[in-house]
């Protein structure tokens, strides 16, 4: 019931049209010549969707051709009840691969036409800048990244201004795809190692992906970034997280590793969660997989979730996680109650949807489109209901009822906020600039080779796959990994320890003991032995 007037044309030639907009009592006429162009007057605009709130409005259209007057199907526009957040952030680039000139990160009125630049990258040597995100739509806490010159993070509290220097020995990569933690205390982020490639004959144009990925959680206050090996393990490409409302769940998605880019359409991604605990910084022992795409042959990415917690909405594709350039990406939610998991049936087309972000009081989603012309990425608002159903989207309206014809930029990664930054882009290109910057640290494992939650579940998992082999599950295995973890410094001690200690009683042959103890300590043998007998790579 806030949004600026939907302003819209005929496209079939006429002398002159008119449209009549109404509900109940109130109503508006619109007289227009041979453009065609019905530009709305902001005051009876506002007054009809007072009175239309909660309900519709009917719109009659009449052109005048061929010397007589004609009436095109009467439509409706529903108005809901509850308002928009009042203003959308966005990047505005070319749909280009690795060149660009301008682009900057802007923001508008939702209410209005007005758009304002948060940070133009012609005020930091025309340089790129990506990944803005606020904390719980948080107009004055933001963070964005600055990649070639001045390649930092901007951290933005209120007033206060960090930049951050973000890529650490322990790390793949500078910090990438970002998700607040509620507190504003904690931001969790990927770390990439992308690339990108060209197909010759495909309806995808390019193909984005990872060789390479984990995920970190980054402690705004100590400057620190802490994670777990449920996050940041060999065998699997972790990325795109994202927090939970209450803080205490990190969801993110999740993929067995593949040689890349050879198999890069074999790469299908699971969401996945595990707990955390925001007082000690330190996550659960047990991945939770919410939806395993991969059995189906689909992939996951942009998992985002409601501010109320009851629904989680991302965008499912065949394969990969940068799936802006892939045809069959839609959107899918979640039900997080049920589990069930469902298309956007209402919001989706034939061509991209990818990025989608949530309205404050979880009632209205953005996202990107390219339904269009299949080129550029335009953002599309849509009104989620109470089942959580998306009604019928609507095109970010601009007063200008060509606008979109002749703007020669994407939309890029829209999202709302409840009010307007503050315009500081000189002092952020600035403290770019000059400012030499706060070396974030990976925490300090008091373990040399890992953790107790590391040991804990190779123990777990590996010891249970062995005897499930080697016994064919005749005889049920009580663990005593954690013992066995504060005696021993390695996983691969604590794995290699219980499992002879485990078939010594089995089998009463305290001999094996003896015979096995002398090679816990020679590593290449123990890795060696685990890969053949499963016949996987080291």
């Amino acid at each position: 019931p806030n949004i600026a007037p939907l302003n819209f044309k005929l496209k079939d030639a006429c002398a002159e049209a008119r449209a009549i907009l109404e509900c109940g009592p109130e109503k508006l006429e619109i007289k227009t010549g041979k453009d065609a162009c019905f530009v709305i007057p902001a005051s009876g605009w506002k007054r009809l969707l007072r009175a239309a709130s909660g309900n519709h409005l009917n719109v009659t259209v009449q052109a005048f051709v061929n010397d007589e007057w004609i009436a095109y199907a009467p439509f409706i526009i529903k108005v809901a009840k509850e308002p928009v957040d009042g203003w959308l952030a966005y990047r505005l680039i070319e749909p280009g691969y690795e060149l660009w000139n301008r682009m900057g990160i802007y923001q508008r009125n939702l209410e209005n036409y007005t758009e304002n630049a948060i940070i133009e990258n012609k005020m930091s040597g025309n340089n790129c800048m990506n990944c803005h995100s606020f904390c719980m739509q948080n107009p004055e806490k933001m963070l964005f990244h600055m990649r070639e010159t001045y390649s930092c993070t901007l951290l933005i509290d209120g007033d206060k201004v960090e930049k951050l220097n973000t890529k650490t020995d322990q790390t793949l990569s500078p910090l990438v795809y970002p998700s607040w933690h509620p507190s504003g205390k904690y931001v969790a982020f990927s770390v990439n190692k992308t690339k990108q490639a060209f197909h010759m004959n495909d309806r995808n144009r390019v193909e984005v992906f990872d060789s390479a990925s984990d995920v970190v959680v980054y402690d705004t206050q100590k400057h620190e970034i802490v994670t777990s090996p449920l996050l940041s393990s060999e065998g699997a490409f972790e990325t795109f997280p994202t927090f939970s409302p209450d803080g205490n769940t990190l969801y993110f998605c999740s993929a067995k590793s593949r040689t890349m880019p050879k198999e890069y359409d074999q790469v299908r991604y699971d969401l996945c969660s595990v707990s955390f605990d925001p007082a000690t910084r330190r996550f659960g022992t047990v991945v939770d997989t919410l939806y395993k795409a991969s059995e189906i042959d689909k992939s996951v990415s942009f998992p985002r979730v409601s501010p109320d917690g009851k629904y989680l909405l991302y965008t499912l594709s065949g394969y990969g996680n940068f799936s802006i350039w892939h045809k069959d990406a839609d959107l899918y939610m979640i039900d997080l109650s049920t589990l069930r998991s469902y298309p956007l049936e209402a919001a989706n087309s034939d061509d991209v949807e990818s990025y989608h972000s949530w309205s404050s009081d979880s009632r209205w989603i953005v996202f990107s489109s390219r339904r269009m012309d299949g080129l550029y990425t335009r953002p599309f608002i849509a009104y989620i209901d109470e089942k959580g159903q998306a009604c019928k989207p609507f095109l970010l309206p601009q007063k200008d009822t060509d606008f979109y014809f002749r703007f020669m930029k994407s939309y890029n990664i829209p999202e709302f906020i409840t009010g307007e930054v503050k315009r500081q882009g000189r002092t952020l290109a600035v403290k770019a600039k000059e400012d030499k910057g706060i070396d974030i640290i990976q925490e300090q494992i008091d373990h040399p080779f890992g953790c107790h939650e590391r040991a804990d579940l190779v123990v777990q998992d590996l010891l249970l796959r062995l005897f499930q082999h080697a016994f064919y599950r005749r005889v049920m295995i009580e663990l005593i990994p954690q013992r066995v973890v504060d005696a021993f410094v390695h996983p691969v001690f604590s794995l290699l320890v219980t499992f002879v200690i485990e078939v010594a009683v089995l089998f009463g042959e305290l001999h094996v003991l003896s015979d096995h103890i002398p090679y816990f300590f020679d590593t290449y043998v123990v890795i060696t032995g685990i890969s053949q007998y499963f016949r996987e790579p080291t």
